[in-house]
């Protein structure tokens, strides 16, 4: 008996399509100061703000389990809430219920949809 294999979403996004998507939702402005990285994913390694090095991607990890973003041109700003999920954090949106994943490179940089992230 031949069973056909399950039903696997071929969907390919672009970087820019699922930052897009990602960055969708509104939230509270203010992006804090945040430590130098270690090497490792705990809350400690990415609570704290986060931007790419040309300015157009914020992201600001909490210590409450909750993030906010910004993305240059867009007006509607990301928020939801975070965990740490095996080798990354797991963003989700408040509003759409999105799930992003955010991996800690060992140079202490993030790296979200394509785009690197540093420690502000």
């Amino acid at each position: 008996m031949h069973s056909s294999p399950p039903h696997v979403d071929t969907t390919v996004l672009d970087a820019t399509a699922m930052l897009a998507i990602a960055m969708g939702r509104a939230a509270e402005n203010g992006l804090g100061a945040a430590p130098s990285r270690p090497s490792v994913v705990t809350s400690a390694a990415v609570v704290g703000a986060w931007r790419s090095p040309d300015g157009t991607v914020k992201l600001q990890l909490r210590t409450d389990g909750t993030y906010a973003g910004e993305v240059a041109g867009r007006r509607k700003r990301p928020h939801g809430t975070y965990r740490i999920d095996g080798d990354a954090v797991l963003l989700q949106d408040d509003a759409s219920g999105l799930r992003t994943p955010v991996v800690l490179l060992h140079e202490g940089e993030l790296e979200m949809a394509g785009h690197r992230l540093l420690p502000e």
